[in-house]
């Protein structure tokens, strides 16, 4: 069969993989609901204590920092309601660590489901997400009757906490689609991670209090979302007279910096992950 010289063509394009969203917002995050819960119920199936290691693992690491740093080290005897405020931190930062930390691998462990089924990308990442979430709402029940019984009086600004809650999510659901964007191609994401997880705990006022910190030092403590989150976290929560993110941070314009790294983190995890999701299975 011979081919007209005249006729032109056809010029070759780039075929693109599946996207990070499709298939509409509603099959979207029932496809995250359905993956969260069962992995959820999958991480304690055939345990003795079953959900209640959820709430053990911050609870023993609270026991063993409250003990090491209050009784022998005598670090918190200034500090007002210092065990409520080291139980609240530690349990925010182990939903961060614990959610971003599972997610560096998430997309590589799907990826059976990757190759074979067509079905948004980010609802991988996001799912981890959601069942670290949902560890979180048990611990905080858990934190809210701890405090109580510890005399702590409850105040309108309880009602704000959600807010912080809710940043601090966006926040983790931004590191963890860059990082499981990341180490798709890159392998060497999840160690270096392991070791910025360690400098994130030690760089955030978790064991301490930012004015317990030399003033030349906050306004790079403060820097971070997750040190601004969790001093906000204490002033609505435990201390009233405790200065807010904004004090703390130095006041206009430096309380800007962790907002904008915040949104930057948000931001750019979005555009990220939709970027790299066409190309995911081709480079598994």
């Amino acid at each position: 069969m011979s081919v007209e010289t005249g006729a032109a063509l056809p010029r070759a394009r780039e075929i693109h993989g599946p996207a990070a969203y499709g298939g509409g917002w509603r099959r979207f995050w029932h496809l995250t609901w359905l993956i969260a819960v069962t992995d959820y119920r999958l991480t304690y199936f055939g345990s003795v204590l079953g959900y209640l290691w959820a709430l053990m693992r911050p609870l023993l690491l609270f026991g063993v920092l409250y003990v090491v740093f209050s009784k022998f080290l005598r670090f918190g005897d200034t500090i007002q309601y210092y065990r409520d405020l080291l139980l609240i931190n530690i349990v925010l930062y182990t939903f961060f660590s614990e959610a971003t930390g599972n997610a560096v691998r998430s997309v590589v462990n799907r990826e059976s489901l990757v190759r074979k089924m067509h079905f948004p990308r980010m609802v991988i990442p996001l799912s981890v997400v959601v069942t670290s979430m949902l560890n979180l709402a048990a611990n905080l029940v858990a934190v809210l009757v701890f405090i109580l019984i510890d005399g702590v009086k409850p105040r309108w600004t309880w009602l704000l906490i959600p807010v912080v809650l809710l940043l601090l999510v966006a926040f983790t659901a931004g590191i963890a689609m860059i990082l499981s964007a990341l180490y798709v191609s890159y392998r060497d994401v999840q160690p270096i991670w392991a070791v910025f997880t360690q400098l994130i705990f030690y760089g955030t006022p978790i064991l301490y209090v930012i004015d317990t910190v030399p003033s030349q030092l906050q306004k790079v403590l403060m820097a971070n979302p997750l040190a601004a989150l969790l001093e906000q976290t204490r002033k609505w929560l435990i201390d009233s007279g405790a200065p807010g993110f904004v004090q703390a941070a130095g006041g206009f314009p430096w309380w800007l910096i962790p907002v904008v790294i915040l949104v930057f983190v948000c931001t750019f995890g979005l555009w990220l992950f939709n970027h790299e999701a066409p190309r995911i299975a081709e480079r598994l």
